[in-house]
C-alpha cells in the first residue's frame, strides 16, 4: 500500500506565486512507493489564486496526484494550516508556503527523511531568491550569516513532519510564528536539513524589511512567552556579531538600520494580516 504524503500549501492572495509553486512542485522527481495529495488551501482571496490553482488539476491527474482547492472567506494562515490538515489523509505532511519553489530531488528527500518511526521534522536547504533591490541583497547577505540561519533545519517558508512529529501538537495554535511553534516541537537531533534546496523570496524595499522583521521579533516574543518549555530545543549557534560585522560592515549596516527602526516603533506600522518573507 502506497504511503500517502500530504502537501499543504496556504494561500492569501498568492496569484502571483501559486501557479509557479505548483508547477514546481509537480516537477519533482518521482516517488515510487508514494502517493501524493497537493491540498491548497485559499484564505481571505479577492485574487486569482483559487482560479489558477484549479488549473493545475489536469497536471495532477496525469503524475497520478490528487490536488484539492480549499477556498475560506477568512485571511488566517493559522486557519488554512488547520482547515488543510482536517482533510489531508497523509502519514507525512509537507507545509509550504504559497511563494516558495522546490528543486526537483526536494521532495524524495523529504520523504526519505521522514521514513522512521521515531518523530522526525525535516526540510530542505533554503536558497534566497535574488532580490531586485541592492537595500535587500545588502540585508539578505547578512541575513544568512545570523545564527538562525546557520542553525539547522530552520525550515522557514516549508517544513515536513511524519505521523509521530505531527501527533506533538493537536491544532496549531493561534500564534505569528508558526514555523517556529513546529520546529521547537523537536529537539535539534530530530531535525533534518536535506541537500536539496528550496528558493524562497525576500522582501524588497526598507518599509517592508521593516514591517516584515518586526511581525518576526513579535512572533519570536510570542511563543518564548507562550510556551517557554519549548524553547529548550532552541540551538541556534553563537556568533561574534562583530566578527559578522567586520566581515560585512555595509550588510550589517542595513541589517542594523532595520533592527533600530524596529525598536523606534514608529515608522512603517504593521498591517493587519500575514507579511511574507523574513
Amino acid at each position: 500500500m502506497s504511503v500517502v504524503v500530504s502537501i499543504i500549501i496556504p494561500a492569501n492572495n498568492e496569484a502571483g506565486y501559486i501557479g509557479q509553486c505548483l508547477a514546481m512542485m509537480l516537477d519533482s522527481d518521482p516517488v515510487p512507493g508514494h502517493a501524493i495529495e497537493l491540498i491548497v488551501v485559499a484564505n481571505g482571496c479577492t485574487d486569482t489564486t483559487v482560479a489558477i490553482a484549479e488549473r493545475y488539476d489536469a497536471a495532477a491527474v496525469e503524475r497520478g496526484w490528487k490536488l484539492k482547492v480549499l477556498d475560506l472567506h477568512a485571511g488566517s494562515k493559522i486557519k488554512a494550516l488547520n482547515a488543510g490538515d482536517a482533510v489531508a489523509i497523509g502519514r507525512y505532511r509537507v507545509y509550504l508556503d504559497a511563494d516558495v519553489r522546490v528543486s526537483q530531488p526536494l521532495l524524495g528527500q523529504i520523504v526519505d527523511a521522514l521514513n522512521t518511526d521515531a518523530a522526525r521534522y525535516a526540510t530542505g536547504t533554503p536558497h534566497i531568491a535574488p532580490p531586485d533591490s541592492v537595500l535587500t541583497r545588502l540585508y539578505a547577505r547578512f541575513w544568512r550569516q545570523v545564527p538562525f540561519n546557520q542553525s539547522t533545519a530552520p525550515g522557514f517558508g516549508l517544513f515536513a513532519v511524519n505521523a509521530p512529529g505531527r501527533a506533538r501538537w493537536a491544532k496549531f495554535p493561534d500564534v505569528i510564528a508558526d514555523d517556529t511553534f513546529v520546529r521547537l516541537q523537536f529537539t535539534p537531533a530530530e531535525r533534518v536539513q536535506v541537500a536539496a534546496e528550496y528558493t524562497w523570496p525576500m522582501v524588497e524595499g526598507l518599509a517592508q524589511l521593516v514591517r516584515v522583521r518586526r511581525r518576526q521579533d513579535k512572533g519570536t516574543a510570542q511563543i518564548a512567552a507562550r510556551y517557554p518549555d519549548l524553547l529548550r530545543n532552541e540551538a541556534k549557534e553563537r556568533h561574534d556579531i562583530v566578527k559578522l560585522a567586520k566581515a560585512d560592515p555595509v550588510g550589517f549596516a542595513v541589517y542594523a538600520c532595520v533592527a533600530l527602526l524596529v525598536r523606534m516603533g514608529k515608522p512603517f506600522a504593521n498591517r493587519q494580516g500575514w507579511s511574507r518573507g523574513r
